[in-house]
Formats: structure tokens, C-alpha cells, sequence
């Protein structure tokens, strides 16, 4: 008689133990699925391959002065897409520039960059790719925060296009 008792006490201690992992289980799921629904999504440089664009007047881009002319733009590493690298088309001139996520409330129906102008100053802005209201901003530099307490804003957009496509 002492022996059933002493198993049936093994049985319910086995259970509760049994109860409370699964317990604990359930309550570990639970607070993972809600930290992974408040915590904030990173899509960063939502621009995929190289962008060629013709740029019609001078402009800045990161802390670099840039002529007019013919670029390409594309991310400088595919796992951390938090720089990205304009260059000339003929390669003598270049510059690089830090970029955080951007995003509009309708897609453009073409690649672009947006620029903001203070005066005749452009400040190479945003860019975004073709049907996809997820892009990048371009992290002011110094002096565009300088220039622009001084003067008003605009904004100009020029279209771009993949490389090796037609636009």
C-alpha cells in the first residue's frame, strides 16, 4: 500500500512538471511572436543593381561636389546596405554616401532620384526604384544642414534607369 501511494505521488509530480514546461513553452512562444511584432523591420537600400542617371547640373552628394553628367549609383556591399558609391560613367570622379530607409505613400512609375535645392544648390536627397515605394534617403552632410537654415527648400526629380536597360 505504502508503494502505490509513493507512485501515485511520482505520477503527480511527473504531471505538474510535465504542466509547467509546457506552460513556460507556451509563454516563451507567445512573448517571441510579440517582440517580433513591435520590433521595427530594416529593409535596408531597397535599390537593387546599378542605376545609370544623366544629372543636368551640378549637385552634392554626401559631402562630395559633383559635376553634371552621366552617373551610376549602386550599393557599395550587398550585406550592409547602408552606403552606397556614385561614380562618373567615365570613372574620374566618385563619391560615397550614407543612406537610411525611405519610403512614399505611392509608388513612382520610374526610377528616381529626388534632389533638394536651396537656392541653386542640389542636395542629392532620396532615390527609388521603379514600383517600389521602399527606398533610401540620403543622410544630410554638414553643410547641407548650413545651407539649408539659410534659404528655402525645393525639390527637383530626375529619372533614372537600371544599367543595361533602355529609360
Amino acid at each position: 500500500m505504502f508503494e502505490k501511494e509513493i507512485d501515485w505521488i511520482h505520477s503527480r509530480r511527473n504531471r505538474t512538471t510535465t504542466t509547467r514546461n509546457l506552460v513556460s513553452l507556451l509563454l516563451l512562444f507567445f512573448a517571441v511572436v510579440f517582440m517580433l511584432t513591435i520590433s521595427p523591420r530594416n529593409a535596408h537600400a531597397q535599390i537593387v543593381g546599378e542605376i545609370e542617371v544623366t544629372i543636368p547640373f551640378q549637385f552634392h552628394a554626401g559631402n562630395a561636389k559633383l559635376p553634371a553628367g552621366k552617373y551610376i549609383i549602386h550599393p557599395l556591399d550587398n550585406t550592409d546596405q547602408t552606403t552606397m558609391e556614385i561614380s562618373s560613367a567615365d570613372g574620374s570622379t566618385s563619391a560615397l554616401f550614407e543612406i537610411r530607409d525611405a519610403e512614399v505613400n505611392s509608388a513612382p512609375p520610374k526610377t528616381e532620384l529626388i534632389f533638394d535645392k536651396y537656392g541653386k544648390r542640389y542636395f542629392l536627397a532620396k532615390l527609388f526604384d521603379e514600383a517600389n515605394p521602399n527606398g533610401s534617403r540620403v543622410l544630410e552632410s554638414r553643410y547641407e544642414k548650413m545651407v539649408s537654415q539659410e534659404t528655402a527648400e525645393a525639390q527637383t526629380h530626375v529619372a533614372g534607369h537600371h544599367r543595361g536597360q533602355k529609360g
